[in-house]
């Protein structure tokens, strides 16, 4: 290969260098299957209906000592505090992922106990 050819390779080599990551990152963005939308959408509508909240207890040791431990979180949803409806939420996050509405109902997606 001539030095000029080289030359003329470089930039190429940095240009891809950036554009791929880049377009990689945007890939993973684009819509989703509506099923695969419908399972994570799922978590968002359980979250608009109530509060999720961890609770931990245990025991821990450093070799010297015992000592209990402890712990409590709480998940709260901005669609809780607004009001809106489960059923909404999970229309709207699946239209939004997908860019299609759900196959079922929220009512009757597996898993959901509303």
């Amino acid at each position: 290969m001539h030095l000029a050819d080289r030359r003329r390779l470089i930039p190429n080599l940095r240009v891809m260098g950036v554009a791929l990551p880049v377009l990689t990152g945007l890939a993973a963005c684009g819509p989703v299957s509506v099923a695969q939308a419908e399972r994570s959408c799922l978590d968002d509508a359980r979250l608009a209906a109530g509060p999720r909240t961890h609770i931990a207890v245990g025991i821990g040791s450093d070799g010297h000592s015992v000592r209990p431990s402890g712990g409590v979180a709480v998940e709260l949803s901005g669609d809780y505090v607004m009001g809106r409806d489960p059923a909404e939420v999970f229309d709207r996050c699946v239209l939004r992922r997908s860019g299609e509405m759900p196959t079922r109902p929220l009512a009757e997606q597996p898993g959901w106990r509303g």
